[in-house]
């Protein structure tokens, strides 16, 4: 008769015959425990409330709160799991445990014991690279979309037609979008490189976000300067370039490192603030430097072109000045870099949730 088997990561879990094993090695847990886990595993990905355990696994045997704490601390030591950075058991407060890895299902013969495991569905490393790279692309769209349409209808308000008012809208959102997509691309491909060898190291992802950001920076400051150059003989100098882009890839992978930590326990409100608050740091420290993001570059470009249309002076009216200056600027490029860093990390952290199985 064969039995049915179930493979999540390294381990491979028998029910039937009780036991727990990983690369072949026998993993000891009490009855109690291996029910808790055969509970879990066998409905993965529902939520497994306190009573369920109660009535599954004590089987109505009266127990406290602790007891049930004890056996999810001893089922994640024994599977080398953090709860604060779950690879298998989620804690849902207040609410119970779902278990979030991949299960796959198997069958051990009754002859040799064999088992004949599902196909793996988990990404390699270089799978893991692409969705990594693609999902802070996808962030990055989020963020540019949205940012898009604040300075979209900026300069479509001071547009002399109404054709001319949707053009303006139109190119500055697409502008906007395909921006932050490629900084977003720099700084998510930065990550997925470091990470691929340093796996959950807040070290290797400051960097590579860091050193993709400052690529993407460097280098889209260097086609514009060229490209203006070429187009119309002169180049606007206070135009962002590689320091910005190194210090908002930096804050957007702590962000990522935080947000991470705090999925699978955390509000939406609470989940969100490490982001804010690193994108405006990162925005101060731009600032201190010198340095600008798109609002500021745009202001230089219409500075630098005052036979253009561009212009986003009514940002600068909300904010209590005659003209897109100073205030204005600082404000805007607070709200890019916790856009920025907020779209970003939700994405790389959905994009983590599967991790990598197979090199």
């Amino acid at each position: 008769m064969a039995i049915e088997t179930f493979r999540f990561g390294d381990f491979l879990f028998d029910p039937g015959n009780r036991q727990l094993s990983r690369a072949g090695e026998r993993i000891e847990l009490s009855s109690r425990y291996l029910d808790a886990l055969a509970l879990m595993v066998s409905d993965a990905g529902s939520l497994i409330s306190k009573n369920r355990f109660l009535d599954e696994v004590w089987q109505g045997v009266p127990v406290t709160d602790e007891a049930l704490t004890q056996c999810i601390k001893t089922l994640r030591k024994a599977l080398d799991d953090d709860a604060a950075s779950p690879r298998f058991i989620e804690t849902v407060p207040k609410h119970g445990y779902r278990f979030i890895a991949l299960v796959e299902f198997g069958f051990a013969g009754s002859e040799s014991g064999a088992v004949s495991p599902a196909p793996d569905r988990r990404y390699t490393r270089l799978q893991q690279f692409l969705v990594t790279g693609l999902a802070a692309m996808a962030g990055g769209a989020i963020a540019g979309a949205i940012g898009g349409l604040l300075y979209g209808f900026a300069a479509a308000s001071q547009a002399q037609s109404g054709g001319g008012a949707l053009s303006a809208l139109l190119v500055l959102w697409l502008l906007t979008i395909m921006l932050a997509i490629i900084g977003a691309a720099g700084v998510g491909f930065g990550i997925a490189a470091t990470e691929a060898y340093k796996p959950q190291s807040l070290l290797a992802i400051l960097v590579g976000g860091g050193l993709g950001g400052m690529a993407v920076g460097a280098f889209a400051r260097l086609l514009g300067f060229d490209a203006f150059n070429l187009l119309f003989g002169s180049s606007p100098q206070d135009f962002t370039g590689a320091s910005e882009g190194a210090i908002l890839g930096v804050a957007a992978g702590a962000a990522f490192w935080c947000t991470r930590r705090m999925a699978h326990n955390a509000s939406i409100l609470r989940l969100a603030l490490p982001s804010v608050l690193l994108g405006a740091a990162a925005a101060f420290l731009i600032f201190l430097t010198g340095g600008r993001l798109l609002g500021g570059s745009l202001a230089a470009l219409a500075e630098q072109f005052p036979q253009s249309s561009l212009s986003l002076d009514p940002l600068g009216i909300l904010a209590g000045e005659n003209s897109f200056g100073m205030v204005s600027q600082t404000v805007s490029a607070g709200l890019e870099a916790m856009l920025f860093c907020a779209s970003l990390s939700i994405m790389l952290v959905h994009a983590s949730r599967r991790g990598v199985t197979r090199n």
